[in-house]
């Protein structure tokens, strides 16, 4: 299975987050706004492999969690 670069994960957490957060009737730009939120959560959700975007989002935070306690490798490639 293919999984997500970190730092793309981290950001597609953020944007779906930033979005969530803004109010459902945004004025006249709501539904640029909702169509946004869709696809960041339709993007987390495909990311993620399931369909329910809070548990795309709950996956995603362990997944990043998880990475940042897994060493990183240093001079193991060619030269």
């Amino acid at each position: 299975m293919l999984r997500a670069h970190p730092a793309t994960l981290r950001n597609l957490v953020e944007r779906y987050e930033a979005l969530r957060r803004l109010p459902a009737e945004a004025g006249p730009g709501g539904a640029e706004a909702r169509q946004r939120l869709e696809d960041a959560a339709y993007t987390l959700c495909v990311t993620m492999g399931t369909r329910d975007p809070e548990a795309a989002l709950s996956a995603a935070r362990a997944r990043l969690s998880a990475d940042a306690t897994l060493p990183t490798s240093r001079g193991t490639g060619p030269r």
